[in-house]
């Protein structure tokens, strides 16, 4: 069932595209997505692939993310969403732990963002999150994208205290990837309670890297922007 697939992402793939996503991933030397291939296939095309071959064992799946292509990674870890969903406890264990295994695999933005949320922070919901801290320490990027994003689970359910934890031990964390996603998640906080967000601002407004900070306060009306900026 693997080669079908890898067959039919051959056949999908689009030379020019992948050229200009490779320039968008940032896949150049120094650059965060260094050296990452990609064949040009839309997530549109990827999601109906991971619709259609849902039932590839995790083994196939792990196959998939040691793949050099993004795609190909993109696609296993939609696959692993969606089997996600409709498994039960136990598999749903199984799923976290072998997420947890393959993070050196989940290696660009647009992977951690699509799936973290859906299974880390959905799987940890009713239990204990220490996890979310450990990993926002972790000195592997992806990991602490990881952590951020996994708490907007938690933030869609109006539970705030990991998002404002992992936001104030990532405060002075230099990545601007790191920063987009703390002050994209304050922002998501904020849209469900502004005065929790602005408290947070308040105490840690000043040491906050201006691109957190900029993502934060992006919805505040000009005036109250401007007092978080000059502050």
């Amino acid at each position: 069932m693997i080669k079908q697939l890898i067959s039919e992402m051959e056949k999908q793939a689009d030379s020019d595209r992948a050229k200009n996503l490779s320039r968008f991933f940032k896949t150049g030397k120094g650059e965060y997505g260094e050296g990452d291939k990609f064949l040009g296939i839309t997530v549109p095309i990827q999601r109906q692939n991971a619709k259609k071959f849902i039932n590839l064992k995790l083994k196939n799946i792990q196959q998939l993310l040691k793949s050099k292509f993004h795609e190909h990674r993109l696609t296993g870890l939609i696959i692993l969403t969606l089997k996600y969903k409709k498994a039960e406890e136990d598999e749903k264990k199984q799923i976290f732990n072998f997420y947890l295994k393959n993070t050196q695999y989940i290696n660009n933005w647009d992977l951690v963002d699509l799936t973290a949320p859906n299974i880390i922070g959905n799987y940890l919901l009713d239990k204990d999150r220490s996890l979310i801290f450990k990993l926002s320490r972790s000195k592997n990027l992806w990991e602490r994208r990881i952590a951020v994003l996994s708490t907007f689970t938690f933030i869609r359910v109006n539970q705030f205290t990991e998002n404002l934890k992992v936001a104030e031990i990532l405060v002075n964390d230099k990545h601007d990837l790191i920063q987009k996603a703390v002050g994209w998640m304050l922002r998501e906080l904020g849209k469900r309670d502004l005065k929790t967000e602005e408290n947070f601002l308040n105490k840690y407004g000043k040491q906050m890297g201006r691109t957190a900070l900029r993502y934060a306060i992006e919805k505040f009306p000009e005036d109250k922007r401007k007092f978080y900026l000059s502050a």
